[in-house]
């Protein structure tokens, strides 16, 4: 038999459903003099959609979608790492191997997008917010069915987490302005694969309009 689908993008993030999950939004990510920035990776399109994520989320806050926060979170000492991640993490691009070392300022999140106290926090080791983490079993019970990504970066953990979510049998939504990378051909390649594979691509823009109209009618 045929399963129930949710087709239109209005329906797929509806608040009551949707979780927005904003990724890797991390001082040694973001900010100057931090460890990104250390290594040569250009800023500038991470930093240039912060007052878009931060409208996104003060959104996703009035209609009541819920929000979680997820961080990269290395253990010190390699206690997370594996002899391939750590090998790989070694020839990353404009990156590091200690990157957002756990409970050091590098591993906070940014102080625009800071978690309110009620607001989930997902500690990850790995590019995906669903490896080796409870993201899953929250999400399903809290009656999630869509999974809205944004943060950093698109082609890596944003991806990786998109993929995972589409795979476990989350409907998954990017909006393309409130995501960026250091390369923002990359992006625009995982906002192609996105599009023809795992998910809608939209915009802040139209997801605020849809859950004010979402709101409207709820109050009818």
């Amino acid at each position: 038999m045929e399963p129930t689908m949710i087709a239109s993008l209005r329906d797929r993030i509806n608040p009551a459903h949707t979780a927005i999950l904003l990724i890797d939004m991390q001082k040694d990510l973001v900010y100057d003099g931090f460890l990104c920035d250390q290594a040569g990776r250009d800023l500038t399109a991470t930093r240039s959609m912060i007052p878009t994520m931060k409208r996104l989320l003060e959104a996703a806050r009035s209609s009541g979608t819920l929000v979680c926060h997820v961080g990269f979170w290395t253990l010190p000492e390699h206690g997370s790492d594996s002899g391939p991640w750590l090998a790989q993490r070694r020839r990353s691009t404009y990156s590091s191997d200690v990157l957002c070392i756990a409970d050091t300022e590098g591993a906070e999140f940014i102080d625009e997008l800071a978690p309110a106290p009620d607001e989930l926090i997902i500690h990850k080791h790995r590019y995906s917010a669903f490896k080796g983490t409870d993201l899953d079993m929250t999400l399903r019970a809290r009656g999630i069915k869509t999974v809205t990504t944004t943060g950093v970066s698109t082609n890596v953990c944003v991806e990786s987490t998109l993929r995972d979510a589409f795979e476990t049998g989350y409907y998954v939504c990017i909006p393309s302005d409130a995501t960026a990378s250091w390369d923002m051909s990359l992006h625009a390649a995982t906002l192609q694969t996105v599009t023809h594979r795992f998910g809608l691509v939209t915009t802040t823009d139209e997801i605020e309009s849809l859950w004010r109209s979402n709101a409207v009618q709820a109050a009818e």
